[in-house]
């Protein structure tokens, strides 16, 4: 358990969190409260329903902040699962006059926000020219209500001077969008992050208010415009389009058969065998530890990963070279290796061809890459297994586990070929 798993519970226990809610629908507690075990920032930053307390899990429970120091604990319907994207990514070019927005350097929600807005991605997924940025950052919600779905029906929820936080906002000649941005890859999101501020300039403007989440990470920009068919219907969102763009590579097959004939292979490492289908997902946790060295705990909270993920993906990155980890003082460490941080500082393209390079070094992927270049298809899970049976695998030792990971050589096979 972590550190907000353990508070959480001293607080159920203290303030019978559990009957209130059970009795009442709902247990209002205040942040002098939270304060007592931990500072209520971390205590109530719940981004997606991993990263929600065992408590609230086990209990189908949520928080939503209803003042600047009160926070309202329900079975809410908090949550909103990403669509599945459709459709190919649109390639995008940043300008070559602007230095400092190469791919490499998109640390944060608003650099990757600006780079979206310099390379037209802004303007072509809102269909509107002559866009300016507007509002951002924190500012007080004001006062309003509206209905929501609990496990015991439609609840109403007063919300007075909460406080929101907008990533960015473009304003253009017919609309308003308010943009909530995340550098993580996650399968859901909390919809007050979109709500509270679509309901605030809603009442403050008079053209269309257009709530628009969008996720960046390792080179792909996805978007998704939302709608509220009631504006106060916390669950009435509805998907309007979802766009998904990319940073140009210039990767071509020919590229890709020099990359595997240049690569040099290595023994199978002692590490176990990845079961990490997502490669964006690995270059994106890399993205995170290139900013400094985090626990599993951090990793855990501050990501989109349960325990088990977390576990999962940074033992692929170590598996690739790329992460490393170590103990100090009872906990459990990683960072970027020596060639992970040189494959970081690189340029775009260089970088995807050199995380290209760590996976063609097992013979597994290798392999398998070459005759899903030969042949223009993966091979089918017999031959894949085939394959993975023969190179050794360190700690693969039952038919089912085999058949696990192989899914994860499939994914970053076909993730390599996509590259051109």
């Amino acid at each position: 358990m972590g550190r907000n798993d353990d508070a959480w519970a001293a607080l159920f226990q203290q303030y019978q969190i559990l009957e209130q809610v059970r009795e009442r629908g709902r247990f209002l507690i205040s942040a002098q409260q939270i304060k007592e075990y931990r500072e209520p920032r971390l205590m109530t930053k719940f981004d997606h329903r991993v990263n929600l307390p065992a408590l609230f899990r086990e209990n189908g429970l949520a928080v939503l902040p209803v003042s600047r120091g009160d926070y309202l604990i329900s079975s809410f319907e908090a949550y909103h699962t990403f669509e599945a994207p459709s459709g190919e990514c649109q390639q995008v070019s940043i300008p070559l006059r602007l230095q400092s927005l190469l791919p490499q350097f998109l640390v944060s929600e608003a650099i990757a926000l600006n780079c979206a807005g310099a390379s037209g991605i802004l303007s072509d997924f809102l269909g509107e020219e002559g866009l300016v940025s507007t509002v951002s950052g924190r500012m007080g919600s004001g006062s309003f209500s509206f209905g929501i779905q609990t496990a015991q029906g439609r609840s109403r929820v007063e919300v007075n001077n909460a406080q929101i936080e907008i990533d960015a906002a473009c304003e253009g000649p017919e609309s308003l969008a308010l943009f909530e941005a995340k550098r993580d890859l996650a399968e859901d999101f909390l919809i007050r992050q979109l709500y509270y501020p679509y309901r605030v300039w809603l009442g403050r403007v008079s053209k269309q208010v257009r709530p628009v989440f969008l996720t960046f990470a390792n080179g792909v920009f996805q978007l998704y415009e939302y709608a509220f068919a009631d504006p106060e219907d916390y669950n009435a969102l509805r998907l309007v389009r979802q766009k998904s763009y990319v940073i140009r590579t210039d990767i071509t097959r020919r590229d890709l058969w020099e990359l595997l004939q240049s690569v040099r292979p290595e023994p199978e490492p002692e590490i176990p065998f990845p079961q990490a289908d997502s490669l964006p997902r690995l270059l994106n946790l890399a993205e995170l530890l290139s900013q400094g060295e985090l626990t599993r705990e951090e990793i855990t909270e501050e990501y989109a990963f349960d325990v088990r993920q977390t576990n999962y993906y940074t033992d692929a990155g170590r598996y690739l070279g790329l992460m490393e980890k170590r103990r100090e003082n009872g906990a459990v460490l990683f960072r970027l290796t020596e060639r992970g941080r040189a494959m970081m500082a690189m340029s775009y393209r260089e970088r995807m061809l050199t995380a290209g390079g760590a996976i063609l070094r097992h013979r597994p992927f290798r392999e398998v890459f070459r005759l899903r270049l030969e042949r223009d298809a993966l091979p089918d899970r017999t031959e894949i297994l085939r394959i993975m049976r023969s190179a050794g695998l360190y700690h693969v030792d039952s038919e089912v586990t085999l058949r696990r990971r192989a899914s994860t050589v499939a994914s970053w096979c076909s993730w390599l070929a996509d590259l051109c």
